[in-house]
Order: C-alpha cells, then sequence, then structure tokens
C-alpha cells in the first residue's frame, strides 16, 4: 500500500536529517500518521547536488537545490517538500507556497578549526575556505589578512577537506551541525554582532502546493508562528534587495513577546564595503520591517553595489 504522505527532500545527511523531523514531528501530531509506513521520504538529486565545484553564485544561485523537488511537488509526486530556508528563492512557482515554518535552530555561525580556538586568534595569512559569499566578504571586512578559498560540498566533505588541510579553518552553521549531532566538532560559535547570519539561517520550511487543503491541514499542526515570524521578515527584506547568491546579504530577525527586531547587512564580494540596517517594531509588520530595512539598503548602496557579483 502506498504511503499516505510523500515528502520531497535532497539526499545530503543535513537534508535527510531534516525531514526526518518533519515526518516525526508529523507523526506525533496526528495519530493516523504514526504508522512507520505512512509516510514516505523520497529523496531527490537537485542541480546544486551534482555540481560540486566552483562557488554557487557562478552556476545558478538559491534554485539550484529547489527546482527538482519543486518540478516533482508540481505533478503530484510528492505532497511536500522539505527545505533549509535559506536555500529557497522568494520567488516561488505558480501553485506552490511556503505553508509551514518549524521551530528554528539556533541562526549562528561556528567556527571550526584546527589550527586556533577562535576566528579572532587566526593568525595572518591563514586560509579560511568557505561556499558562502557572505562569509567571504565578512571575513574579508573583518580581517582582510586571512586568504579565503572556495569550499563545496555537504558537511562532512567540508570536514574532511578540512582535515586533510585544505584550509585552516572553516565556518558552517551551527543548526546544520547540531541537526547531524555533531556540535562537538564546533572551536567557537560565532556572535552575530561578529557575523551576521545568512536570511533564514537555521529555519526548515514546508513547501507544498496551494490547493491541497488536506496537506495544509496536516502542517499547520507542527508550524511554529514566531519562526514564520522572523521568516516572514528576513525573506522579505530578501526579496527587498532582489538577493540570491550572488550578493552578501545577512539578517536576523529576533522576537521578544510581539515584538520584533531586525538587523540587516550588504557587502560588497570583496568585503570592501559593509552597509547595515536595523528596524524595531511590532510581529505583526514583520513583511514591512524587512521591506523598509531594504529600501534603505538599497538607497544607500547605489547603482551596481547589488550586482557586482
Amino acid at each position: 500500500m502506498a504511503a499516505q504522505i510523500r515528502i520531497g527532500t535532497r539526499g545530503s545527511p543535513l537534508a535527510l536529517a531534516q525531514a526526518h523531523e518533519t515526518r516525526d514531528r508529523l507523526a506525533a501530531a496526528h495519530a493516523g500518521l504514526a504508522a512507520e509506513d505512512a509516510i514516505e521520504i523520497v529523496v531527490f538529486r537537485t542541480k546544486g547536488d551534482q555540481m560540486q565545484s566552483g562557488p554557487l553564485s557562478e552556476i545558478g544561485g538559491k534554485g539550484l537545490f529547489t527546482k527538482e523537488i519543486e518540478d516533482a511537488l508540481l505533478r503530484g509526486d510528492v505532497h511536500m517538500a522539505v527545505h533549509s530556508m535559506k536555500d529557497v528563492p522568494t520567488d516561488l512557482p505558480a501553485g506552490l507556497m511556503i505553508d509551514c515554518i518549524l521551530p528554528r535552530e539556533d541562526p549562528r555561525d561556528a567556527f571550526i578549526s584546527p589550527a586556533a580556538p577562535s576566528l579572532a586568534a587566526l593568525p595572518p595569512g591563514a586560509v579560511v575556505g568557505t561556499s558562502s559569499l557572505r562569509r567571504r566578504a565578512i571575513l574579508l571586512n573583518r580581517r582582510p589578512d586571512l586568504t579565503v578559498i572556495t569550499f563545496r560540498g555537504n558537511v562532512n566533505t567540508r570536514l574532511r577537506k578540512l582535515g586533510d588541510g585544505e584550509a585552516d579553518a572553516t565556518l558552517l552553521a551551527l543548526a546544520g551541525l547540531r541537526r547531524l549531532a555533531m556540535e562537538d566538532a564546533v572551536t567557537e560559535v560565532i556572535e552575530p554582532e561578529d557575523m551576521l547570519p545568512a536570511v533564514c539561517q537555521g529555519a526548515i520550511g514546508i513547501e507544498c502546493r496551494r490547493d491541497d487543503d488536506a496537506t495544509r491541514d496536516l502542517l499547520a499542526k507542527i508550524a511554529d508562528p514566531a519562526s514564520g515570524v522572523r521568516v516572514a521578515a528576513e525573506r522579505a527584506l530578501l526579496a527587498g534587495l532582489d538577493g540570491s547568491c550572488r550578493t552578501p546579504i545577512a539578517a536576523l530577525a529576533e522576537l521578544d513577546g510581539d515584538a520584533l527586531s531586525l538587523r540587516a547587512l550588504i557587502a560588497r564580494s570583496d568585503g570592501s564595503e559593509v552597509l547595515e540596517a536595523a528596524r524595531t517594531g511590532n510581529a505583526a509588520d514583520a513583511a514591512a520591517l524587512g521591506a523598509d530595512a531594504a529600501d534603505e539598503l538599497r538607497g544607500r548602496a547605489g547603482p551596481g553595489f547589488l550586482d557586482e557579483g
């Protein structure tokens, strides 16, 4: 008998961990999905998974990690797709929506190095590997004495490269390491004041068809409203900046009751210039706050700043 629910996901260890978390939350929330064979996880190999060399900005950007799964959603091959929200473009295919944000993990970056106890302790000339233009730009702005090289691959691949001596240090999302039970690899957790996270880092989003009311009803019981508000503010900022993998953009929205605070940053890819903005307001105005911060940054950046990639 076919599974009642099919979840689409990428096949990396982290993507699978997120899909299994989603399955477990659905099973806990709905007695009818508690049977072992009620939910099937369907793995897709995306273009981003197939292309493991070079910066993402040079081979297509965020949609590289979602298109194949979204095509399956539109065909009806799967009921929902589980994504790291930092990989999801702000423009979704017609007929699809992000209908559920799970409770957000810690959004901070983690510094990992066998050569130094902290980022500040790295000696001049040390080599840092990263695939993120955001991390590269902020690193070079804070520490222009460092050498930054491109590191691609999943978490295990990047840690293996580090162990093989291809770099002195790397930076990864703390959320991913926690979900993989690999937090013991962390040398130092980087505070947002020193490295503002990627937009929606640590947030898992679940995509489905707009007209699939049955699936949307299932997802309603596992959605976390507070995380949804934070994601809405950060994605409104990203949309306002027309952000992609070609632009170093960072943001972090935090919620205290109904009070929302948002910090945002854009940078030149070489780290030579960084612009920051902040907003505070009511949670109900999350998207408006993000859009307003984007307007400020776009106005201050001037022509070419956001298109230099």
